[in-house]
Order: structure tokens, then C-alpha cells, then sequence
């Protein structure tokens, strides 16, 4: 069987790369180095990079604007008039922004005010920011854009001949998923944390001083917010809604938007080429960028349909609805360990691989990576948002288990339910 070296990108059908020839060549290969250094700098030149990197400087450029902060600070003074409930309303806003903006800045902006928001109310702050925390993730879960995950599964089913998805393509589920799982949070959730709190509450001040332009929260742990810009502000927001509005609409890829849309705002002065390059986040595009490696390396190599034989012929015997619930809970669980990326590249090939070994639409098993990979909200550190909030709000480490581990169980239960609905099998 010859398989040259240079073929390591071309997608061979399932049925030879799990042949036992192919793979024991395959292994040979990858001694002799299967991955050249043309296909390493492919991965940076992917549309998730693209994507996300873009992305990364429009979303900077409207955090130095100042708008999402004053939007935080005003949704805040208008909700702190209901008390615990109108936190829960900033909760769901902020919810609702890291949808299409990078959830770490929302939470930066927005822990502060609200643990300062609780003490003036006389309110435990542990009840709400490991929520403030859970809801970004889920919320980031409901668009194609909202997290790097669900942009590196696309990409990595688009590698696989799958089709692209949709900005909005996977809101529906993300949004019952999001609505149980806040739903939990408001009646069990917060109240679990508000009885493990046994630290003494901070003196009660005035909403106008927790609420005022001033930086809130500790200096140590939250940068000092932006200045308003109203310029500034309404054309990174115009510029964004364009990007998002031309990708749902099908006009361009959210690539291609992301990358016009980035190079409009510095053309037009509104963020300046050294801003831009602060606004990236290398460390999140060499994680993402350097998994896409290791997932191809895996792939061309037959370690991944070696890898996942075994466990696919174990789960066929039980049906696609079964199947999805296995591969929903092994993701789901692996999330709280292992970093999203990696989750990403090691359960895409899988959920193609056993739709096709079942002789069904991979679509359900794709959307149950992209959810169940995000879901970290059992440990302190599944997440960089759990971290921020683990020490704003002196947490201890059970108190992530004793509220995660059921949000995680009301996740799977919910994702598994309502996916084949939208997605039938």
C-alpha cells in the first residue's frame, strides 16, 4: 500500500484508514515524521484562527471603547432596585454578551460590580459569582462564536467533509441547555453557595458608591475599565453586528468578516495596529493551533480510527440515542480535566467516526461536542472564568463540586433530550 508523506492532509474514507495495512503503515510514517512543517503552519492559517484571532480585536476594541463596561454599570443600577433578583438579571445579561463576545472581559467587568452590588444589599456574594461564571460558559455555548471550541469543532468537521455550521445553527440547544441550567442555578444553585458561606460580609455601603465610574472590586484581580467613547463605541459595535450579521446571513465566512471587519476598525483609526496585536491572545491561538497538529498527526497516522474502533464497536450494539449520551458524558466529563481544545480535537473525529459507524447524520454528535466540551463547572480550574471567580469570591474547592457536578448532570440530561429534536439522527 503507498502512502506518501505529502498526502497527510488528504481525508482518506473510513473504511481504509481502519485498515490494519494502513495503519501499521500509517505508524511507520509517523516515525519517520508524517507532519511537515508546511502542515504546522497550515494550522495557524485555519478559519478558526482566522476567526478567532479577528475576533479577539474587534471584541478589544469595543472593551477599550468603555461600552461593555458602561453597560454593565448601568444594567446593574437598574436591576439592583429588585434586589437578589435583579442580580440574577445581570447574571442573564451577561449570559446573554459572552453569546458573541469572549466571556473573560464580561466577567473581569462585570464580578466586581456584582460582588459589590450583593454586599450593599446585605446579600452573601458567594450566592452569584460562581454563577456569573457558569452562565458565560453556557452562553458562550449558543453561538457558533461565542467560544474557540465550537469555532475548532467546525473547523475540524469542515476538515472531515462535514458541512460548515451556522452562526446561529446551534442556539436553539444552547439556549434550553443555558435556560435549565440557569434555571437550576436560580432555585438550588445560588442557594447551595449562600449556606456554604461562613466568611463575614463586607460593611454595608451605598449603591451609588458600588455602582459609581470608579474601578471596582479588588485592583489586584480586575484591570482598571476603559473610558466611554461614544465614537469609538458605535462603530466597533456597528462593525461587529456587520461581521455577525453577514456570517449568519451567509454572505462570507465568519473568517472572511471577521478579517475585513478588523482591518476596517484599524484603517479607521479606531483601535491603532500595537492595540490590535494587545488584543490577541497568543496563548489561547498556540493551544488551539498547536491541538489542530496533534489532531492531524493522530488522524493520518490510523492512531485515531485505532483509537476509536474498540470503543465504537462497543457502543453500536445500543443505538444513536445511546451513543449520544455516552459520548455527551465522556466529553463532558474529560472537560473538567483536560482543556476545551483538546477535547475539541480528540471527540470530533470520534463523533463523525461513530455517526458513520451507526449509519447516521454526524450533526447531533457534533453539536454534543460542542456543548459538552464547555461544560467545565465541576472544578475551579476546568475554565480561565472559574479561576477569576474562584478567587474574587474566596471560594473553596468543594464549592465548585457540590454546585458543578449537578449543573453538569442537568446539562447532559437536557443536551441529550433536546438535540435529536433539532437534529434528528
Amino acid at each position: 500500500m503507498v502512502w506518501p508523506t505529502g498526502m497527510a492532509r488528504d481525508r482518506l474514507p473510513a473504511a481504509e484508514r481502519r485498515d490494519p495495512a494502513f495503519q501499521k503503515h500509517a505508524i511507520t510514517v509517523w516515525r519517520g515524521g508524517v507532519i511537515r512543517p508546511v502542515e504546522v503552519q497550515g494550522a495557524f492559517a485555519s478559519p478558526a484562527i482566522i476567526a478567532l484571532a479577528c475576533l479577539f480585536i474587534i471584541a478589544y476594541a469595543i472593551e477599550m471603547s468603555g461600552l461593555l463596561g458602561l453597560l454593565i454599570r448601568q444594567a446593574t443600577k437598574l436591576c439592583a432596585r429588585l434586589g437578589s433578583v435583579g442580580l440574577w438579571l445581570i447574571l442573564g445579561l451577561c449570559g446573554a454578551a459572552s453569546a458573541f463576545l469572549n466571556n473573560t472581559p464580561i466577567v473581569v467587568l462585570a464580578a466586581p460590580v456584582v460582588k459589590d452590588v450583593a454586599n450593599a444589599l446585605n446579600l452573601s456574594p458567594k450566592r452569584f459569582l460562581i454563577p456569573l461564571s457558569y452562565v458565560t460558559i453556557m452562553g458562550g455555548a449558543c453561538t457558533l462564536i461565542g467560544t474557540s471550541t465550537n469555532l475548532l469543532v467546525n473547523d475540524m468537521a469542515s476538515n472531515a467533509g462535514q458541512p460548515v455550521f451556522g452562526v446561529f445553527e446551534i442556539t436553539p440547544v444552547g439556549l434550553i441547555v443555558a435556560a435549565a441550567g440557569g434555571l437550576y442555578l436560580f432555585l438550588i444553585g445560588g442557594r447551595l453557595l449562600a449556606q456554604a458561606d461562613d466568611g463575614p460580609t463586607r460593611p454595608r455601603r451605598k449603591l451609588h458608591e458600588q455602582t459609581g465610574d470608579e474601578t471596582l472590586g479588588d485592583p489586584e484581580m480586575f484591570g482598571i475599565e476603559n473610558p466611554f467613547d461614544l465614537k469609538r463605541a458605535m462603530i466597533s459595535l456597528a462593525v461587529f453586528l456587520a461581521v455577525i450579521l453577514a456570517a449568519a446571513a451567509g454572505v462570507t465566512s465568519i473568517a472572511a468578516g471577521a478579517f475585513a471587519g478588523a482591518v476596517l476598525l484599524i484603517l479607521l483609526k479606531i483601535i491603532s495596529p500595537e492595540e490590535a496585536y494587545a488584543g490577541l491572545r497568543p496563548e489561547v491561538l498556540l493551544l488551539i493551533a498547536g491541538m489542530m497538529v496533534v489532531g492531524l498527526a493522530i488522524e493520518v497516522t490510523g492512531l485515531a480510527a485505532a483509537g476509536t474502533g474498540l470503543p465504537i464497536d462497543v457502543i453500536r450494539p445500543f443505538g444513536p440515542l445511546a451513543a449520544l449520551a455516552i459520548l455527551y458524558g465522556v466529553t463532558l466529563f474529560a472537560t473538567e480535566f483536560l482543556s476545551n481544545a483538546a477535547l475539541a480535537v480528540l471527540s470530533t473525529p470520534v463523533a463523525v467516526a461513530l455517526a458513520e459507524s451507526l449509519g447516521v447524520a454526524p450533526r447531533p454528535f457534533l453539536i454534543a461536542v460542542m456543548i459538552a466540551a464547555s461544560a467545565a463547572f465541576a472544578t475551579p480550574f476546568g475554565y480561565q472564568t472559574n479561576v477569576l471567580v474562584f478567587q474574587a469570591g474566596h471560594y473553596r474547592y468543594m464549592d465548585f463540586v457540590r454546585v458543578g457536578v449537578p449543573l453538569n448532570i442537568v446539562s447532559w440530561a437536557v443536551g441529550v433530550a433536546v438535540i435529536p429534536i433539532f437534529f434528528p439522527f
